[in-house]
């Protein structure tokens, strides 16, 4: 059986510090100066597609985006834009936006009306 350390100096030293702040996980660098997510763009052909999606969510339809050729700190301002526009909640999921409810046709003008190239996918 272990036995029981007595004290904090019996621990073996620095039990807690917040000397750094937050560090990002990939590259140990400070979250402000972290340079492994920036400027990654996904890699694919450049065409936006949007299709209405509900399976594996209880029924609940949601609209996805996926294949939006721009970094992470972009994408995540487009699925604000884009969330606000809709009037709807939504999120970011591994590069795929997902708007809460049926907006096929509006977030399709939308995406022209940024710039993307945009498709309708699936049925």
């Amino acid at each position: 059986m272990a036995k029981k350390a007595a004290s904090f100096a019996a621990l073996g030293g620095l039990v807690f510090s917040t000397d750094a702040g937050r560090h990002c996980p990939e590259c140990s660098q400070p979250v402000d100066a972290c340079i492994c997510k920036q400027t990654v763009i996904p890699a694919g052909d450049g065409i936006a597609r949007v299709r209405r999606e509900s399976k594996g969510r209880g029924g609940k339809t949601v609209t996805t985006i996926t294949g939006v050729p721009l970094a992470e700190d972009a994408l995540k301002e487009l699925a604000t834009t884009l969330k606000k526009r809709c009037g709807t909640g939504g999120a970011l999921k591994d590069g795929i936006i997902e708007i809460q409810g049926d907006h096929v046709e509006l977030l399709l003008a939308e995406l022209i009306k940024h710039g993307f190239k945009a498709k309708k996918s699936g049925g």
